[in-house]
């Protein structure tokens, strides 16, 4: 539905195609709301090819990808309120908080105005402001980030979590912090990064290629096993050696959709491949089929996977 709905947001789509999305929209009001958070990342796809500093960062060929393509948001992003452009614009002294949403199965890209590139991973939401003061730069994720800090001593930047704050000068590291979920990772590939936990005042400080991992509170710093895992930032679900039961775990976050498995002796399997993020769950759960014989059916109205 993804792609028909691209087709019909860019204007691609034939009479027959319009009226599926209608009587789509029309069934639920998940609909409605899918269709806007798609609309809204295709306007600002538009808008930021548009601008004179977008030619930095944006790909002339971005524009011509579906919206499951990575999204190259390379301006500072400006959603929220109707009145935040011409407040950006007109009144540069004020700083409004922004928020960018991305959907499932989708990811986004954006530069925030000090410089700093982050990348969002699906069903995530970043909060920052449009400009950081002269002393501290502080943004809020609800989800997965990969982030490329611009280094200013004086104004320390720090990623704000339900229940950690990674803080850091100047590199660059990926932190996951899905609210609904029991797991927290901060994992750095360059720089330094300090992981304090909201309830202590204890802080955790990384090297390069280590992770800490948090489940059920307790917070663990270990070598970096896998570095394809990142690759989640171009487009790719990639998995070594992982159990089929932590691989549904991952997809049902990043898809928003409950999957539960009636043959638990499958969870125990393992599996190693990628995945195109834009392919879907489906294309997943088929190509598991392919190793592992299973079937599957799909309850629409409990949004739920059932596996047997």
């Amino acid at each position: 539905m993804t792609e028909l709905l691209q087709r019909y947001i860019q204007g691609e789509a034939s009479e027959e195609e319009k009226r599926r999305v209608m009587q789509w929209l029309e069934e639920k009001p998940e609909n409605m709301r899918e269709y806007r958070a798609l609309r809204k990342l295709y306007d600002i796809s538009l808008w930021n090819a548009g601008t004179p500093s977008a030619s930095r960062h944006v790909r002339k060929a971005a524009l011509r990808r579906t919206i499951t393509e990575v999204l190259k948001i390379a301006a500072v992003l400006l959603i929220g309120f109707a009145g935040a452009w011409q407040l950006f614009y007109h009144q540069p002294e004020i700083s409004s908080m922004q928020t960018v949403h991305v959907p499932s199965g989708q990811r986004a890209e954006l530069t925030l105005s000090d410089g700093t590139r982050v990348w969002l991973n699906a069903r995530s939401t970043l909060r920052f402001p449009s400009h950081f003061t002269s002393h501290a730069r502080k943004v809020e994720l609800d989800g997965e980030g990969y982030f490329t800090v611009t280094r200013n001593e004086a104004a320390p930047f720090t990623v704000q979590t339900e229940r950690y704050d990674i803080r850091v000068l100047g590199t660059e590291f990926n932190v996951k912090a899905y609210p609904e979920s029991r797991l927290f990772e901060t994992a750095l590939l360059k720089g330094s990064v300090e992981v304090a936990p909201k309830d202590t005042g204890r802080t955790f400080r990384l090297n390069p290629n280590e992770v800490a991992r948090s489940h059920d509170g307790l917070l663990q710093v270990t070598p970096i096993q896998d570095f394809n895992y990142f690759k989640w930032k171009e487009g790719l679900f990639c998995f070594e050696n992982e159990t089929i039961g932590n691989l549904m775990e991952k997809i049902q976050l990043y898809y928003d959709v409950k999957i539960e498995v009636r043959r638990p002796s499958l969870l125990q399997y393992r599996y190693s491949g990628k995945f195109h993020i834009k392919d879907g769950i489906e294309h997943v759960l088929k190509v598991l089929q392919l190793k592992h014989a299973f079937t599957y059916t799909k309850d629409e109205d409990r949004n739920v996977i059932i596996i047997k």
